[in-house]
């Protein structure tokens, strides 16, 4: 799992030299994605489609979330329905130890695992800001960004998460 590192921009002239500066750094082209109000012209730079909705984390995220949390209601229901079947303790045990599960994964889940969602930067892009994304590897982050500051004071850092490969954006 890679890090995906987000910074505002102020225009495109700062974007490109950001993004020509990563590229001879080592940062792959298809790790770097440049999100921008639609009437901006992001000609020549690694843009992502222009649907802000569409934010695959954030959906993968809501699957697991609300997927646990079924999971843990479930759980409960059984527990009660058990109790009220008057089986033994054993069996009781059984969805007792997935409410744990479950209660324990969603802990670790959303105190562990940083992530950034592009609805945050609305406000920023319809104010004629640049979003620029850049995927790392964890030990690459705090690298990339100093180099990005230390090159373009004007980029914001504006936050870390997380990013699967395997993810379209």
């Amino acid at each position: 799992m890679k890090r995906r590192l987000y910074f505002l921009l102020p225009d495109v002239v700062h974007t490109r030299s950001v993004v020509e500066e990563l590229e001879e750094a080592g940062i792959q082209r298809q790790h770097i994605h440049v999100i921008a109000a639609q009437d901006i012209d992001l000609e020549g730079l690694p843009t992502v489609p222009q649907d802000h909705g569409n934010d695959p984390g954030a959906r993968l995220e809501s699957v697991f979330w609300n997927g646990n949390l079924t999971l843990f209601f479930l759980a409960l229901l059984g527990l009660f329905v058990l109790a009220l079947l008057q089986v033994s303790v054993l069996w009781l045990l059984i969805p007792v130890a997935v409410m744990l599960v479950s209660l324990i994964s969603g802990v670790e889940f959303a105190s562990h695992i940083p992530n950034v969602h592009l609805s945050e930067f609305a406000d920023a892009l319809h104010h004629q800001e640049i979003l620029l994304m850049v995927d790392v590897p964890r030990g690459e982050v705090a690298r990339i960004e100093e180099f990005i500051h230390r090159h373009h004071p004007e980029a914001v850092p504006s936050g870390v998460g997380w990013h699967i490969d395997a993810l379209p954006v």
